[in-house]
């Protein structure tokens, strides 16, 4: 557990530049950084199910692994979003019953899919969170917050393709990163990090 933050769910919102896809947008419990990760449609609905508490006629993957768990004695202990290579994140489940404790490898959107279910925490390597999350401070959270309040309109994201960032110098980056958090589109930010990234 050294070395690790923990992390809470602040969101699920459309992912502009993949059809079919969201960005979950995951918030430090002590702190003003976020960690986007973008997803799935099905992993998405899976999390704002359980969240929303709305029970599906059939039970979905994600309930069914919890059945299979508790059946057999197991419990989830947390989740460890675990590492990010090439803009790809790994998690493991850490389980345990009354004999042992196994880690299982997960994709961090199904990993999050199922701590909602055992109201199991979740965490991050300090090492992924320096990578990959996005500092918020806290005039840009007023600032987005009476923005949000006042419109539910989604930001919309601009037309240019990842590539033209390349085109940026790093101080322009920081720039347009900066605008994109106070607007609260966290998926471009993700993008806009990545670049920065290559270049450090």
């Amino acid at each position: 557990m050294d070395n690790t933050i923990e992390l809470e769910i602040l969101g699920l919102t459309s992912n502009h530049t993949q059809s079919g896809s969201f960005t979950l947008v995951l918030g430090e419990l002590e702190g003003g950084r976020r960690l986007p990760i973008v997803i799935g449609m099905f992993e998405a609905q899976a999390i704002a199910i359980e969240i929303e508490k709305i029970i599906p006629n059939r039970p979905m993957t994600h309930d069914l692994f919890k059945s299979f768990a508790t059946g057999f004695g197991f419990s989830i202990e947390r989740i460890l979003i675990s590492d990010m290579q090439e803009g790809v994140f790994f998690a493991k489940i850490i389980c345990k019953n009354a004999s042992k404790m196994v880690e299982i490898d997960a994709r961090p959107s199904d990993a999050i899919a199922i701590a909602v279910r055992f109201d199991a925490p979740i965490f991050c390597t300090a090492k992924v969170m320096s990578e990959a999350a996005i500092e918020v401070n806290e005039d840009e959270e007023k600032s987005v917050s009476s923005k949000s309040s006042k419109s539910n309109r989604p930001v919309p994201s601009p037309k240019k393709p990842s590539d033209s960032l390349k085109d940026f110098s790093l101080e322009k980056l920081n720039q347009l990163l900066d605008k994109a958090i106070h607007n609260e589109d966290y998926e471009k930010a993700a993008r806009i990090r990545d670049e920065i990234n290559k270049r450090n």
